[in-house]
C-alpha cells in the first residue's frame, strides 16, 4: 500500500551562508579573555616587528599572531590585552583582537578594538598603518558579504601592502586568506589561487608553521591530497603543543587511508585540549575545536569498529555546549551513530535535545534526525510531519543551508520506504551526489556515514539495487572503510555473486581487525566466511 502525505520540498530555496559572524550562538566571557597569560612554546613562531620598544609586549604579540594562525581564538586574545597592558599604544595588538573578538562572538569590542588602532594611525609607521588600514577594510567587507567591491578594495590594499613591504610574511598570509570570497576568511577556505602567496611567504620563511597550515586547507580545499598530507605534517612537527596542528595531521592522515595513525593524533589533540582545559580553568564549551576534535575522534573509532570508545567521543562532544552554529548541527553525528547501532529511543531522546535548542537551525537538526527514528520504526506520519517542521524552521533561519542536505537525505527515505520508489532513488541519488562533492576535509568523513545511512535504509525496504550503488559509492569513496565492503558484499550475496561476496566480507573482516570483540558485523562476517568455507572445502 502507498502512503502519501503532504510533504514539502526541500527543494525550495533555504537560506544560504548568510554573515560569518551569524553563525555564532553566544559570546565568550570577558573575563576569560582578559586574564593574564604566560609565554608558550611549541605553539608555532610568529613574528611581526610592531611599534613597541618593549621586548615583553612584542613578544606577547608575536605569541597572539600565532595563536590567531591556529584558530585558538581565546589565547590569541589573552595575548594582545596582556600585550597592550605593557605597551597600552600598540595598534596592531588591537588589529589583532579585532580579529579574536569577532571568532569569539564579541563585534562590540572587536569594533572598540579597530577604532582604538585607527585612532592611532597618525602616529604610526607605514608598516603598522598598511595592516589598520587593511583590517578596517576586510571588517568592512565582513558587513558586507554580497559587496565584491569592498572585497575587491580590501585586496587591493594588500596587494599594495606587499609592494610597500615585500618581506612582510603576515601581509603575503593575509592575501592568500583573502582569495577566498568570504571576506570573513581566516584561512580554511583557502583557493587554488591561495597557494602562490603561501608559497612566497616560505621564500622569506622557510617552514613557517602558518604558511604550512594554510597550504594544508588550501590543497585540502582541491583535492591535492598529497600536498595537503604534507604540509599538515610539517605545521604538526612546528606546532606541536596546538590541538588544531595534530588534529589536521590526523583528518590528512585518514584521508590518506592510514586511519590508525589519524586516531594517535586525534588523540593527541585530545590529551592537548583536556590539559588545557585543567591547567587554565577554562571550561571545554568555550574551546570549539575541544568539540569539533572529539567528534573527529569518535566517528574513527566508529569507523574501526571500536563502537565502545567511539561512543563515549561522541557522546561527550554532544552534551558540550557550543557558540558554533555549524558545532551545533554537527551534534547530529550523536543520534546518526545511535540509529546506526539500531538504539532508536536514545536517539530519539537524543533527537529532542536539539529540538529544545534555541537556535532554529538546531531545532530544525533535531526534527529532521527524530524524522529518521520515526521512519525506521515505521511511523509515517509522524516522519512526514517532523519533515515539514524542520523545512518550515530551516527557510527562514540565517545558516539555514547547512541542513539542506540531511534534509533532503530525510525527504528521500521517506519516499523509499513509503513506496514512491522512484521518486525516494533520485532523491537519495542527488544527496549522494552533493555529500560527495562537498569540499573539505570534514565533509569528506560525514560524507561516508551519510551514504552508509542510505545503504542502510535501501536495505530494509529490500531496494537492492539502490543498497548496491550506495555500496559501491562507499568504496569509490573511501576503499579502506570496512563498512563498504561489507555494504557491498551483502549486495552481492544477495544478488548471488557469491565469489565477489565473499572477497569483500573477507575485505571487511581485515578493516575491523581492531574492532570490539562484539560487533554485531564481525560476528556476522565471522559467520558468513566459515559458511562460504564450509562450501568450498574450506579453502
Amino acid at each position: 500500500m502507498r502512503i502519501f502525505l503532504a510533504l514539502a520540498c526541500v527543494a525550495c530555496a533555504l537560506p544560504a551562508s548568510a554573515q560569518h559572524a551569524s553563525h555564532r550562538l553566544a559570546p565568550i566571557p570577558l573575563e576569560i579573555v582578559e586574564r593574564t597569560v604566560a609565554l608558550r612554546p611549541g605553539i608555532g613562531v610568529a613574528h611581526d616587528p610592531a611599534a613597541t620598544s618593549s621586548r615583553q609586549a612584542q613578544a606577547l604579540y608575536d605569541q597572539g599572531l600565532a595563536y590567531l594562525h591556529s584558530y585558538v581564538w581565546i589565547e590569541a586574545a589573552r595575548s594582545f590585552n596582556a600585550a597592550l597592558k605593557i605597551a597600552p599604544t600598540l595598534a596592531l595588538a588591537h588589529v589583532g583582537l579585532s580579529i579574536a573578538y569577532v571568532e569569539l562572538s564579541r563585534p562590540a569590542e572587536a569594533n572598540r578594538a579597530i577604532d582604538a588602532a585607527r585612532a592611532m594611525s597618525a602616529s604610526l609607521s607605514d608598516h603598522d598603518r598598511r595592516h589598520v588600514e587593511a583590517r578596517v577594510l576586510q571588517m568592512a567587507a565582513e558587513d558586507a558579504p554580497g559587496d565584491p567591491a569592498k572585497l575587491a578594495a580590501y585586496r587591493k590594499a594588500l596587494d599594495a601592502a606587499i609592494a610597500a613591504h615585500p618581506t612582510d610574511v603576515e601581509f603575503m598570509l593575509l592575501r592568500g586568506m583573502a582569495e577566498s570570497p568570504d571576506p570573513a576568511e581566516r584561512g580554511q577556505g583557502s583557493q587554488a589561487a591561495s597557494v602562490k602567496h603561501y608559497e612566497r611567504a616560505l621564500t622569506i620563511v622557510p617552514d613557517h608553521f602558518a604558511a604550512r597550515h594554510y597550504l594544508t586547507h588550501a590543497f585540502e580545499n582541491t583535492g591535492r591530497q598529497k600536498e595537503a598530507l604534507d604540509n599538515s605534517a610539517l605545521y604538526a612537527k612546528h606546532a606541536a603543543d596546538v590541538p588544531h596542528a595534530r588534529h589536521m595531521h590526523g583528518h590528512n592522515l585518514r584521508r590518506a587511508g592510514r586511519i590508525h595513525e589519524a586516531i594517535v593524533e586525534f588523540e593527541a589533540a585530545d590529551r592537548l585540549h583536556r590539559g588545557y582545559i585543567a591547567r587554565e580553568k577554562i571550561p571545554g564549551e568555550y574551546d570549539w575545536h575541544f568539540e569539533h576534535n572529539l567528534g573527529l575522534l569518535g566517528t574513527s573509532l566508529q569507523y574501526i569498529g571500536q563502537m565502545k570508545r567511539a561512543e563515549t567521543a561522541l557522546e561527550a562532544a554532544f552534551v558540550l555546549r557550543t557558540n558554533l552554529l555549524v558545532q551545533a548541527y554537527n551534534k547530529r553525528e550523536w543520534p546518526m551513530f545511535l540509529r546506526a547501532r539500531g538504539r532508536y529511543q536514545e536517539a530519539d531522546a537524543a533527537a529532542k535535545m536539539l529540538i529544545a535548542n534555541p537556535h532554529p537551525v538546531v531545532q530544525a537538526t533535531g526534527h529532521i534526525e527524530s524524522g529518521f527514528v520515526f521512519l525506521a520504526v515505521n511511523q509515517w506520519t509522524e516522519a512526514g510531519a517532523a519533515s515539514n517542521t524542520a523545512l518550515r524552521l530551516l527557510r527562514t533561519a540565517p545558516g539555514g543551508a547547512v541542513a539542506a542536505n540531511a534534509l533532503l537525505a530525510l525527504q528521500g527515505e521517506f519516499y523509499l520506504r513509503t513506496a514512491v520508489r522512484e521518486k525516494g532513488r533520485a532523491t537519495l541519488e542527488e544527496v549522494a551526489k552533493r555529500v560527495r562533492a562537498a569540499p573539505g576535509p570534514d565533509n569528506w568523513a560525514q560524507a561516508l556515514f551519510m551514504l552508509e545511512g542510505i545503504a542502510r535504509a535501501a536495505r530494509a525496504v529490500g531496494d537492492w539495487e539502490l543498497a548496491g550503488r550506495m555500496a559501491q559509492q562507499m568504496v569509490q569513496h573511501d576503499p579502506g572503510y570496512a563498512g563498504g565492503h561489507y555494504a557491498l558484499g551483502l549486495a552481492a550475496e544477495h544478488a548471488g555473486d557469491a565469489a565477489t561476496a565473499k572477497a569483500e566480507f573477507a575485505l571487511a573482516l581485515k578493516g575491523w581487525a581492531k574492532a570490539d570483540g562484539d560487533l554485531t558485523e564481525l560476528a556476522e562476517l565471522k559467520r558468513k566466511l566459515g559458511r562460504s568455507a564450509g562450501k568450498t572445502g574450506g579453502k
